[in-house]
């Protein structure tokens, strides 16, 4: 890794970790606080749950685009295979 992805990575972890701290330590009372933690717990539950959808979705798309490039090439420029293949 070059140094200056560490760098990226360091600042980012240290960026969110300092945003964690002040949002925890922000004066609030616990009733407050628990109900912003739930939404904030709700709200990162449901962005999670669609990741393993796009995900999918994003394979079926690069499986289907490789199949086509495949076939593409197989077939050559004029719709018969290339005379390497046959």
């Amino acid at each position: 890794m070059t140094d200056k992805k560490q760098i990226l990575i360091a600042f980012a972890t240290g960026a969110a970790a300092g945003a964690a701290v002040a949002y925890l330590t922000a004066p609030r009372t616990g009733k407050e606080m628990r109900a912003s933690l739930q939404t904030w717990a709700r709200d990162a539950r449901d962005k999670a749950a669609v990741i393993p959808t796009a995900i999918r979705h994003a394979v079926e798309r690069g499986t289907k685009a490789g199949k086509e490039a495949f076939t593409e090439s197989y077939r050559g420029e004029n719709g018969h295979q290339t005379q390497a293949l046959r």
